[in-house]
């Protein structure tokens, strides 16, 4: 285990990439990306918003969240890429169109190298508000 000396969290692996500070808005979470990634989180703030414009934005586990009864969607900048969290279903729902990329069980990593998927990420948010609201009935 590594121990941040600023932070004081501990980590598997040693000097883990993290962010040490409290984030309180999303806002504040996209200007402390760099410059080159800020634009990617924003137009996919942008797409969430619109496509569940009933969602309250929010930090959750240290990221930008939506929710709107329940967890819509998280999303995230790492060194290499950004993932988005839909949750555990979306990686098998959307399976077919997501060969490209690395996924995990409720993960989906975008890499930066390639254009970033709009169009999915406003589908899978949607599918996911469905989801939601469904499960409010």
């Amino acid at each position: 285990m590594w121990e941040c000396s600023k932070c004081g969290r501990n980590f598997k692996n040693t000097e883990q990439a993290h962010y040490c500070g409290k984030i309180e808005t999303i806002d504040q979470y996209i200007f402390d990306q760099t410059e080159e990634v800020q634009p990617i989180l924003n137009k996919i703030r942008e797409i969430i918003r619109a496509a569940a414009p009933e969602a309250t934005e929010k930090i959750s586990w240290r990221m930008p969240t939506f929710w709107q009864g329940g967890n819509i969607i998280h999303f995230a900048a790492f060194k290499k890429h950004i993932s988005i969290f839909p949750g555990g279903e979306a990686t098998t729902v959307f399976a077919d169109r997501l060969t490209e990329y690395n996924t995990t069980k409720g993960t989906i990593q975008l890499p930066l190298n390639k254009p970033v998927p709009y169009d999915l990420i406003k589908e899978i948010v949607r599918w996911r508000v469905a989801l939601v609201e469904e499960k409010q009935k």
